[in-house]
């Protein structure tokens, strides 16, 4: 089977000056950040514009809106609004050509280990922000899913023609069920908010952000993110740092660009940014490098589930061989007299109406195609020219063919060669909606992988914290390239039994402290100061987690006080987090103070 590429689009847009040398790109889609109390106004300055609101953050006083042009200079210096800046997009990072594999990834990440027979995930829920997935999937059954939006294709959470969304599940939770493949975490249970369609197109980051704000609503203690962009946004940026400071662990793709540039979120200082390797453990060469890199993972030629059977046959009188979809070839089906088309490097007329089987070399895969099409060929085979290797060829990125074109192996092809003149049907279709699997490669499966691995440990060490899950991938992952944190590998391969064994040593400490007593109470009405107070059963840290932001103490302790100076009349938000000495965190809330 053959995977489907993703193209990672380029959006050219002019840019038009904004405040504090904030760039704004369409600037029709933005963030505006209101002061605090000031929502209503900022929503009625929108409307007022002829704008429209799409999607609204309290907690971070923003909201994401479509605005005329003529409008942003008047909202802008409105007294009510703190800025505005661009609602950047946000893109699959999906699959390059792949290769032949097995889900090797399992015994790189240290998965196999018999640590994790039975702590396998079980009790963690992992988001996912994709293309959807196929809950049907034979490799998805008994797995526990649930996602946003509901509804029927092709908005339905659990449906996917795209694949992507099927394949990153896949490698996190697919069941160990005696077939097909299985999971890192085949023990989780799986939380999809699909925010990219069919096609894999872009999305705005304010989509991403409402996403994640789905999966903490649903439970999710991981968000892994195969997907970025190149622009920063503050409203973004702040979210994502409210969600990690909420106790959730943030996973991102690094990118698919093969350069030295930011992707975001993985970007952001709250995020988990994951490089990809191959199965000899070496970068990958499309896998962006930078000093945020923080992980690696298992990205190249990676076999997971698929919503889809892709079927390529070759049948020649008694012979049948199977290929692979040349991409971005058509598809259909074909019969007629097989021709030997040599190097197809110049048009023949003789092609015309016929099946033609045509030699790898001498000029591009598209060229070769297109000859044969314009000769009249109804149906082109590319055989390769190297002994035991299958063939993936590709027309490239933006080209196309009407006529189905299939890649065979060497010998494939030499036992076609035999068979000229005969008639011959090829065959190329592909059946959504069916229990399939596939190879693909990029940052986007590096990435599953290392939120699989964070499931794993945290499913044996459920008292730990977000922040204690993740200094025990960095400080356990296993070092590549250059000796310590590089742009490359960051950390290095992250690795689950070493992590579990530093965080969660044989007859250690893990049980959390015990937090009771949580109170609030108004301090001095004047003033607008109230105080939080709570006891634990041992000495603990104090935190208060106010209204997204996190306010800590590390003083051990069993009597917790914080005071806060808020406004009278407001009601707050708040959660309290205690953690003993051997870093096992308990958590109680939310609760609310009227102050």
């Amino acid at each position: 089977m053959k995977s489907t590429s993703i193209l990672i689009g380029v959006l050219s847009a002019i840019l038009l000056a904004g405040p504090a040398g904030i760039s704004i790109a369409r600037a029709d889609r933005v963030y505006i950040g209101f002061k605090p109390g000031q929502k209503n106004a900022a929503r009625g300055l929108v409307q007022q514009s002829g704008g429209k609101v799409h999607h609204e953050f309290d907690r971070l006083n923003a909201m994401a809106t479509t605005l005329p042009n003529a409008a942003l200079a008047g909202i802008r210096n409105n007294p009510n609004v703190e800025f505005i800046e661009d609602d950047p997009p946000r893109y699959l990072y999906g699959c390059s050509m792949p290769t032949e594999g097995v889900p090797y990834g399992l015994d790189d990440v240290q998965a196999t280990d018999p640590s994790f027979d039975t702590q396998n995930g079980t009790g963690i829920k992992i988001g996912i922000i994709d293309t959807g997935l196929f809950t049907g999937h034979s490799d998805f059954a008994g797995v526990p899913m649930t996602g946003y939006p509901g509804g029927t294709y092709p908005t339905a959470w659990n449906t996917d023609r795209n694949g992507h969304g099927t394949h990153v599940t896949g490698t996190i939770a697919a069941a160990l069920n005696g077939s097909g493949v299985v999971g890192v975490s085949p023990g989780v249970a799986i939380h999809m908010v699909k925010v990219f369609g069919d096609d894999g197109g872009w999305i705005y980051s304010s989509s991403l952000l409402n996403a994640a704000q789905q999966c903490q609503s649903a439970g999710c203690r991981i968000i892994s993110m195969s997907l970025g962009g190149g622009t920063r946004s503050r409203t973004e940026e702040t979210g994502f740092q409210n969600l990690y400071n909420a106790g959730i662990l943030l996973v991102a793709a690094a990118g698919n660009a093969g350069n030295s540039t930011l992707s975001f979120p993985a970007g952001y200082g709250s995020v988990i940014s994951v490089a990809a390797v191959d199965s000899a453990s070496s970068v990958a060469s499309f896998s962006q490098y930078n000093s945020d890199v923080e992980l690696s993972g298992p990205g190249v030629g990676v076999l997971s589930t698929v919503p889809y059977c892709d079927e390529n046959t070759v049948t020649a009188a008694s012979t049948s061989v199977s290929g692979r979809h040349v991409e971005f070839s058509g598809r259909g089906t074909a019969t007629a007299a097989l021709v030997d088309g040599g190097l197809a490097d110049a048009i023949n007329s003789n092609w015309q109406g016929r099946i033609v089987l045509v030699e790898r070399g001498s000029i591009s895969f598209y060229d070769k195609v297109m000859n044969v099409q314009r000769s009249g060929g109804l149906a082109c085979i590319i055989y390769n020219t190297v002994a035991n290797e299958e063939l993936y060829a590709t027309l490239g990125s933006g080209n196309s063919s009407t006529i189905p074109a299939m890649g065979l192996t060497q010998a494939q092809g030499l036992l076609l060669k035999g068979l000229v003149g005969t008639t011959t049907t090829v065959n190329s279709a592909v059946n959504f909606e069916t229990s399939g699997w596939d190879v693909y490669s990029g940052t986007s499966m590096a990435t599953p992988h290392v939120s699989a691995v964070a499931a794993l440990i945290w499913s044996a060490a459920p008292t730990k914290s977000n922040a204690n899950i993740r200094s025990a991938l960095n400080a356990t992952a296993l070092d590549l390239g250059a000796a310590g944190r590089d742009a490359s590998y960051g950390y290095g391969l992250v690795q689950a039994k070493a992590a579990l064994d530093y965080l969660a040593p044989p007859g250690g400490d893990l049980q959390a402290p015990v937090i009771s007593n949580v109170s609030s109470a108004i301090v001095n009405s004047k003033k607008g100061t109230f105080k939080i107070t709570w006891n634990t059963d041992e000495p603990s840290t104090t935190v208060v987690i106010l209204n997204g932001n996190r306010y800590p103490n590390t003083s051990m302790v069993t009597s917790h006080s914080m005071t806060f100076q808020g406004s009278k009349g407001v009601r707050y938000t708040y959660s309290v987090e205690s953690a003993d000495a051997a870093q096992n965190v308990a958590t109680a809330g939310p609760l609310t103070h009227q102050n």
